[in-house]
Protein backbone atom coordinates (compact mmCIF):
# COMPACT_ATOMS: atom_id res chain seq x y z
CA UNK A 1 0.00 0.00 0.00
CA UNK A 2 1.64 3.51 -0.81
CA UNK A 3 2.05 5.76 2.06
CA UNK A 4 0.78 8.87 1.75
CA UNK A 5 3.37 11.59 1.10
CA UNK A 6 3.27 15.08 3.44
CA UNK A 7 5.32 18.26 2.40
CA UNK A 8 5.59 20.20 6.00
CA UNK A 9 5.71 23.91 5.62
CA UNK A 10 6.54 26.09 8.82
CA UNK A 11 9.56 28.55 9.46
CA UNK A 12 9.68 26.53 12.52
CA UNK A 13 12.76 24.24 12.03
CA UNK A 14 11.76 22.66 15.57
CA UNK A 15 8.57 21.96 15.01
CA UNK A 16 8.40 20.61 11.32
CA UNK A 17 11.05 18.23 13.29
CA UNK A 18 8.26 17.31 15.97
CA UNK A 19 6.16 16.90 13.14
CA UNK A 20 8.22 14.62 11.21
CA UNK A 21 8.61 12.23 14.14
CA UNK A 22 4.99 12.28 14.55
CA UNK A 23 4.49 11.32 11.14
CA UNK A 24 7.18 9.21 11.05
CA UNK A 25 5.52 7.06 13.53
CA UNK A 26 2.30 6.34 11.10
CA UNK A 27 3.04 3.18 9.07
CA UNK A 28 0.52 4.63 6.49
CA UNK A 29 2.53 8.03 5.79
CA UNK A 30 5.90 9.50 4.89
CA UNK A 31 7.31 13.23 5.00
CA UNK A 32 8.66 13.88 1.37
CA UNK A 33 10.13 17.22 2.10
CA UNK A 34 10.18 20.37 3.85
CA UNK A 35 9.92 24.28 3.22
CA UNK A 36 10.55 27.28 5.45
CA UNK A 37 8.71 30.08 3.43
CA UNK A 38 5.60 30.23 1.21
CA UNK A 39 7.75 30.45 -2.19
CA UNK A 40 9.70 27.28 -1.44
CA UNK A 41 6.89 25.85 -0.15
CA UNK A 42 5.25 25.78 -3.90
CA UNK A 43 8.82 24.42 -5.17
CA UNK A 44 8.95 21.92 -3.17
CA UNK A 45 5.22 21.25 -3.57
CA UNK A 46 6.17 20.90 -7.66
CA UNK A 47 9.72 19.12 -6.68
CA UNK A 48 8.03 16.58 -4.74
CA UNK A 49 4.23 15.68 -5.53
CA UNK A 50 3.03 15.58 -2.41
CA UNK A 51 -0.53 14.09 -1.12
CA UNK A 52 -0.89 16.66 1.59
CA UNK A 53 1.17 19.74 2.36
CA UNK A 54 0.59 21.15 6.57
CA UNK A 55 0.92 24.65 5.24
CA UNK A 56 1.40 27.37 8.32
CA UNK A 57 0.58 30.73 8.37
CA UNK A 58 2.73 33.30 8.52
CA UNK A 59 5.72 32.09 6.93
CA UNK A 60 7.88 34.74 5.31
CA UNK A 61 8.26 35.75 1.97
CA UNK A 62 4.88 34.24 -0.02
CA UNK A 63 1.89 34.48 1.95
CA UNK A 64 0.59 31.18 2.81
CA UNK A 65 -2.38 32.46 1.10
CA UNK A 66 -1.01 32.90 -2.10
CA UNK A 67 1.43 29.30 -1.92
CA UNK A 68 -1.79 27.62 -1.35
CA UNK A 69 -3.59 28.92 -4.57
CA UNK A 70 -0.24 28.68 -6.51
CA UNK A 71 0.08 24.66 -5.14
CA UNK A 72 -3.84 24.15 -6.28
CA UNK A 73 -3.08 25.52 -9.48
CA UNK A 74 -0.25 23.48 -10.34
CA UNK A 75 -1.48 20.48 -8.67
CA UNK A 76 -5.16 20.21 -7.82
CA UNK A 77 -5.13 16.77 -6.49
CA UNK A 78 -2.65 17.90 -3.45
CA UNK A 79 -4.39 18.60 -0.60
CA UNK A 80 -3.24 21.59 2.36
CA UNK A 81 -4.32 21.12 5.22
CA UNK A 82 -3.52 24.65 7.57
CA UNK A 83 -1.85 24.29 10.51
CA UNK A 84 -1.84 26.89 12.77
CA UNK A 85 -1.96 28.41 16.10
CA UNK A 86 -4.40 31.22 14.73
CA UNK A 87 -7.85 30.09 15.43
CA UNK A 88 -9.61 32.99 13.58
CA UNK A 89 -12.50 32.74 10.80
CA UNK A 90 -11.06 35.62 8.57
CA UNK A 91 -7.91 32.87 8.39
CA UNK A 92 -10.25 29.83 8.29
CA UNK A 93 -12.49 31.52 5.49
CA UNK A 94 -9.41 32.88 3.48
CA UNK A 95 -7.72 29.47 3.59
CA UNK A 96 -10.93 27.74 2.41
CA UNK A 97 -11.60 29.82 -0.28
CA UNK A 98 -8.16 29.53 -1.75
CA UNK A 99 -8.81 25.67 -1.60
CA UNK A 100 -7.39 24.31 2.05
CA UNK A 101 -9.40 21.02 2.65
CA UNK A 102 -8.63 21.72 6.78
CA UNK A 103 -7.48 23.75 9.25
CA UNK A 104 -5.97 22.29 12.34
CA UNK A 105 -4.62 24.23 15.39
CA UNK A 106 -1.13 23.56 16.45
CA UNK A 107 -2.60 22.59 20.12
CA UNK A 108 -4.45 20.12 18.81
CA UNK A 109 -3.80 16.88 20.16
CA UNK A 110 -1.76 14.63 17.43
CA UNK A 111 -4.29 12.06 16.89
CA UNK A 112 -5.97 14.79 15.69
CA UNK A 113 -3.55 16.07 13.14
CA UNK A 114 -3.22 12.55 12.04
CA UNK A 115 -6.87 11.89 11.32
CA UNK A 116 -6.84 15.46 9.46
CA UNK A 117 -4.57 14.18 7.34
CA UNK A 118 -6.09 10.92 6.84
CA UNK A 119 -9.39 12.78 5.96
CA UNK A 120 -8.02 15.12 3.43
CA UNK A 121 -5.83 12.53 1.41
CA UNK A 122 -9.43 10.78 1.35
CA UNK A 123 -11.19 13.88 -0.13
CA UNK A 124 -12.70 14.92 3.00
CA UNK A 125 -12.71 18.15 5.13
CA UNK A 126 -11.32 18.83 8.47
CA UNK A 127 -12.00 21.14 11.39
CA UNK A 128 -10.28 21.75 14.16
CA UNK A 129 -13.05 21.50 16.84
CA UNK A 130 -12.61 24.74 18.41
CA UNK A 131 -13.10 26.46 14.92
CA UNK A 132 -15.70 24.03 14.25
CA UNK A 133 -17.56 25.25 17.84
CA UNK A 134 -16.31 29.02 16.77
CA UNK A 135 -18.42 28.55 13.32
CA UNK A 136 -21.36 27.12 15.44
CA UNK A 137 -21.62 29.83 17.87
CA UNK A 138 -21.39 32.25 15.12
CA UNK A 139 -24.09 30.75 13.39
CA UNK A 140 -26.18 30.40 16.08
CA UNK A 141 -25.86 34.17 16.43
CA UNK A 142 -26.54 35.38 13.03
CA UNK A 143 -29.96 33.01 13.32
CA UNK A 144 -31.09 34.55 16.59
CA UNK A 145 -30.53 38.02 15.49
CA UNK A 146 -31.82 37.44 12.00
CA UNK A 147 -35.79 38.47 11.53
CA UNK A 148 -36.85 34.94 10.03
CA UNK A 149 -40.31 33.88 9.54
CA UNK A 150 -41.68 30.64 10.65
CA UNK A 151 -41.21 27.78 8.24
CA UNK A 152 -44.51 27.88 6.70
CA UNK A 153 -45.26 31.48 7.26
CA UNK A 154 -45.16 32.46 3.46
CA UNK A 155 -47.43 28.98 2.43
CA UNK A 156 -51.43 30.14 1.55
CA UNK A 157 -53.72 28.43 3.36
CA UNK A 158 -54.44 26.22 0.34
CA UNK A 159 -51.16 25.16 0.05
CA UNK A 160 -50.85 24.87 3.99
Amino acid sequence: MAKIRILLADDHTLFRQGIRTLISAETDMEVVGEASNGGDSVDRANESRPDVVLMDIGMPGLSSFEATRQIKKNRPETKVLFLTMYDDEDYLVEGMEVGASGYVLKDSPSNQLVSAIRDAFRGGSYLSPRMLSQLVDDFRSRIKSANRMPRFATLTGRER
